[in-house]
Parts: structure tokens; C-alpha cells; sequence
């Protein structure tokens, strides 16, 4: 590939390779109940996000404007994303199921300088005027009301003869992405182009992605991806904010009829389509390879999805990362059973594998506040829990305008930079990683710490548990630990006495194992609060406060 510093040069030199190959294709059911496509090639989604960057410029786009993106995701979205990258702006994305006040609070924090978006986001900016007071470069994808600034199509027509786009150096800013919130207020992680850069190429080299592939992608932002590895992106029909709620057909039908090769979805997508394909003894041909990202991945879904899964050396992978450091490390899915899933199950962690080739990691002493310098790293040794830190061309530098929240997430010289992933776990003796759970989620005991995901597991082995949470109620130092249980779907109906049974059989599998041993209440939630983005993230800051109230109510099997 081109040395080219902007992002969206590999879309431009695949344009070249294979022009005729789709780029984008976004399912919607029709009405006769039959899925639907519509597509853009490689070559049109290069001139058309080329006309759209030279149009911006021509209507005024400044390099290092910061242009907040809120379209659904299809077509229009990869085109406008490209158009942006290429015109040298910054792009601001942001998950709209974050709730309105958050998203009111991040736009505010960025200050942006336009909105690109439909129709309700340019009422709501209309509204709200005063809080983005330097809001000028406006476009409306879809109809134009009373509002002024281009819609998408005067964008398409513009006459850009003349106009020059600018040249992008890596260092130069390309997005801002929030993270999703699940520990704490959003943050806008800023991202350069050569961090992008270097993320397509660890995950191509890693994951053996050959242009020409075609990828169905759950999560739309992941699949930017794509379009640098010359791969199609097909976008399902379904709410990527709720993919717990996918039809399973939606994501059945595309893969059968595009001979679909990899996926991208979150757990708790896969469990649901997995469930399905069991229940109904389907099979999912084509897919050699099934990324799922957002929390650790369930051995009871990886076991599912293996069983339906028709090609013999397809697996599972699920890449550990943050949206500060993406990617971090990985392990296939036929490695996590076995020797190493039995491991998890015993209480070791969830192993999220080996480090990619340019990402280096130590676990250093848990600290609460601020590091300054590497130097003061307190490096363990293998087996030792701390914190998981990294460093690599793919760490982000910083927090937008979040100066204290910078400085408590990186750790920097002048010739090092080190980002705390918020999470705890440890290095083996095979180099392995093992994450073992947030550093927020940590319940501090009188006896000691205990950590999520080396507590959960063991729970979540008995066959009436859906999942567990582990949190810890009362003072920091002397909390009492309590494991809130989700009932698999056919339990949820029985008796306190059945709940009772379960409670004695959790207690009995908590003996068998020294740091569980102190873990004796129990108590049963109908369903786990979880993150928007992913569906899967448990909020435990919001059931530790749920599960005080019961303790304090007696509520207690």
C-alpha cells in the first residue's frame, strides 16, 4: 500500500485494484418479507466521498474542523466518513444510544464546528443553538427545512473543477470517538491517522484478511475497516445499539447470499443467533472467521457458535482492546477451550491471548492516582494482578480537552507513552495475557480483593445461570462481596424454594475454591443492566447500588 499518511488513501488505491467490487451493502427486509440490497462499488464510493470532501471545502471546511456525523449507518455514512478523512477534517462520532443528556454533554465538550446529520439531529442543533454557538458548516442527509447549510445532494452537484484537497500527515487528527461510559462519563478519544493506519494493518496481518473478502459487520463503526483492507462491508438489518435484539435471519440471510467469509457482532449477538441456529439444527455456511468484541466472550456462546458453524477450521476470535488501544491482544476460539478454558473455569481469568507483534504490555502495581513517568512503573512479575498497561503506534495520545483525565490515563516521556486500559490481570509464564476484571469493579474485602471475572466464571458454570455479577457492598477496604444471578430463560419462573436450592448449590461451588470461599450471598436479578453500545458490558456501579438496597431490605435468599 501506499505510504500516504491519510486514512483514506487505501480506499483510493483499491478503487484502482478492484473498482467493481461492492464496498458497502446495506440489507433492509421488504415488505414481501424478502431481504434487500442496496450496494455502492469500491470505485463509487471513492469518487463519490471525493466529490463530497471537494464540496465541503468549496463550501468552507477548514482542516482540524471538528464535524460531528450523525447518520444511520448505510451508504450515506462510509461516504460522508471518507469525505471527511479526505478533506482533512476531524470526524466526531458518537453513539446515540448513550441516553440525550450524555450526548448533549460530549457535543458540548467538543464544540464542534458543523453537523453532518438527518433531518431531527439539524432540528435538535436548531434548538439548541446557544450550546454550539461555532456550529457553522451544517449538511442535512435527507429533506431541508427552515435550517440553513447544503443537504447531501446539492453536496453531489457541486462544480469542485478547481479544488484541491489537502495533504494529511499521520500526525494529523482524523477522529474523535467516545468511549462507551460503562465505568464512568464518556471521554473523546482523540485519534491521528497514522493510528488508524496502524490499526489496519496489525488486524490484516493478524487475522490473514486478503482484499476481496466480505464482511458482515454488526457494528458499523468497526467496518470503516473494511474499506482500508479492500473488503465489503455488508451491513445488517437490524438497531446496532440493541444487538441482543437481532432478528437471527437478518444476519442468516446476508451471509448465505454474499457468501459471507468473516463477521464482526457483539456476545450478545452470538448468543442469540447461536441459540437460534441450535434450536432450529441450522448451520452457518461460508464464515471462516467471527470476531465479537465488548466484553469477554462466554464459553457457552463460543461452544454454540462452533457447533453451527459449517467450514471445519472456522473459529471465533475475541480481540482485547479499548477504544484508547484497539488492538491489544488476541486468542483464538479453539484455544480457549480445553486446558485454557478449564483454567477459566477454575477461577484464572478470562485469557485474552497474545499481544499483537507491535504492542507491548506490562502489568504494573495497581495505583489510583496518576503515574507521571514510566520510571515510576512498578512492573510485576508474571502471574502477579495488577494493572494492564500498553504502548504501541495504535495507543491514542489523548482525551479530548479532558487535561486531568489525560494525565490519570497515560503515562509518557519523552520517548514513551503508555496507556492504563482500566482493567486488571496478568501476564503468564507462556506470555500469555489474562484479564481478570475492571480496576473499578474491584470489591476490596477485609480479606482481600476479588476480581470479576475470576469470580464469575465459576458461578456461571452451573447450568441454571445465565450470568453472574460480582459486586461489593459497604465501605472500600471492608466491603461484603454478593454475586447477583440472571437466571437462564426457562428458570426465571420458579420458586423461592427452587431459588433457594440454587442459592446452596452456588454456596457449595463457592467452597470449592479459596478466593470464593468468603462469597456468601446471593441474589437474583431478572435481567443484568448492560451497556448500549454492546449489550453485554454489566453495569455493576448501578447494581451495587441495587444490591445495598436489598441487602438493606432483607431481600436475601
Amino acid at each position: 500500500m501506499s505510504p500516504s499518511a491519510n486514512i483514506a488513501t487505501r480506499l483510493s488505491e483499491f478503487a484502482q485494484q478492484i473498482p467493481d467490487n461492492p464496498a458497502v451493502v446495506q440489507c433492509h427486509r421488504g415488505k414481501d418479507g424478502r431481504m434487500q440490497y442496496d450496494q455502492i462499488t469500491i470505485a463509487e464510493l471513492d469518487r463519490q466521498s471525493d466529490q463530497l470532501a471537494k464540496a465541503l471545502r468549496k463550501c468552507g471546511l477548514k482542516s482540524g474542523q471538528k464535524i460531528v456525523l450523525m447518520v444511520p449507518p448505510g451508504l450515506q455514512f462510509f461516504s460522508l466518513t471518507f469525505a471527511l478523512f479526505k478533506a482533512g477534517a476531524t470526524v466526531v462520532l458518537i453513539d446515540p444510544g448513550m441516553g440525550r443528556s450524555r450526548i448533549f454533554d460530549c457535543l458540548e465538550e467538543i464544540n464542534p464546528d458543523g453537523f453532518i446529520g438527518i433531518p431531527l439531529v439539524q432540528i435538535v442543533r436548531c434548538l439548541n443553538r446557544k450550546r454550539f454557538p461555532n456550529a457553522a458548516m451544517n449538511v442535512t442527509v435527507g429533506r431541508r427545512w427552515l435550517w440553513g447549510g447544503s443537504t447531501f445532494e446539492q453536496l453531489l452537484r457541486v462544480d469542485t473543477s478547481g479544488v484541491q484537497l489537502p495533504v494529511v500527515s499521520g500526525s494529523d487528527s482524523a477522529a474523535i470517538i467516545f468511549t462507551s461510559g460503562s465505568t464512568g462519563p464518556p471521554k473523546g478519544v482523540l485519534y491521528e491517522h497514522g493510528m488508524f493506519n496502524s490499526q489496519v494493518e496489525q488486524l490484516q496481518e493478524f487475522f490473514q484478511v486478503v482484499p476481496g473478502e466480505v464482511d458482515l459487520a454488526a457494528f458499523p463503526l468497526f467496518a470503516l475497516f473494511d474499506a482500508g483492507m479492500g473488503v465489503t462491508s455488508v451491513i445488517p438489518d437490524m438497531n446496532p445499539t440493541r444487538p441482543a435484539d437481532v432478528e437471527p435471519e437478518n444476519i442468516l440471510d446476508p451471509i448465505r447470499d454474499f457468501r459471507i467469509t468473516q463477521a464482526f457482532g457483539s456476545p450478545a449477538l452470538w448468543n442469540r443467533v447461536g441459540k437460534y441456529c441450535v434450536e432450529k439444527s441450522i448451520t452457518i455456511p461460508h464464515l471462516k472467521r467471527i470476531t465479537s468484541a465488548g466484553a469477554p466472550l462466554p464459553l457457552p456462546i463460543l461452544n454454540r457458535m462452533h457447533s453451527v458453524l459449517e467450514e471445519p477450521t472456522a473459529d471465533m476470535y475475541p480481540p482485547y482492546g479499548a477504544t484508547e488501544s484497539l488492538p491489544i491482544a488476541c486468542l483464538a476460539g479453539r484455544e480457549m477451550v480445553g486446558r485454557i478454558g478449564e483454567r477459566t473455569a477454575a477461577g484464572a481469568g478470562t485469557c485474552v491471548g497474545r499481544p499483537f507483534e507491535k504492542i507491548d504490555v506490562r502489568i504494573i502495581r495497581v495505583v489510583d492516582g496518576p503515574i507521571d513517568s514510566p520510571a515510576d512503573m512498578q512492573v510485576l512479575a508474571a502471574g502477579e494482578i495488577g494493572e494492564i498497561t500498553v504502548s504501541g503506534e495504535v495507543v491514542t495520545k489523548e482525551y479530548f480537552n479532558r487535561p486531568e483525565a489525560t494525565r490519570l490515563g497515560k503515562i509518557r516521556s519523552e520517548t514513551e507513552l503508555w496507556h492504563r486500559v482500566g482493567d486488571v490481570g496478568y501476564l503468564d509464564e507462556e506470555g500469555l495475557l489474562w484479564f481478570c476484571g475492571r480496576k473499578a469493579h474491584i470489591v476490596s474485602t477485609a480479606s482481600g480483593p476479588l476480581y470479576t471475572e475470576q469470580c464469575e466464571p465459576i458461578f456461571n458454570e452451573h447450568p441454571q445461570v445465565y450470568r453472574t455479577a460480582l459486586v461489593g457492598v459497604g465501605v472500600k477496604g471492608n466491603q461484603q462481596p454478593v454475586i447477583v444471578v440472571e437466571r437462564e430463560p426457562g428458570y426465571l419462573s420458579q420458586s423461592k424454594g427452587d431459588q433457594g436450592q440454587l442459592v446452596a448449590d452456588l454456596r457449595e461451588i463457592s467452597m470449592r475454591h479459596a478466593h470464593t470461599a468468603s462469597v456468601e450471598t446471593f441474589l437474583f436479578h431478572p435481567a443484568l443492566p448492560v451497556d448500549i453500545r454492546h449489550n453485554v458490558k454489566i453495569n455493576r456501579e448501578e447494581l451495587a447500588v441495587w444490591a445495598s438496597l436489598q441487602l438493606a431490605e432483607g431481600e436475601i435468599v
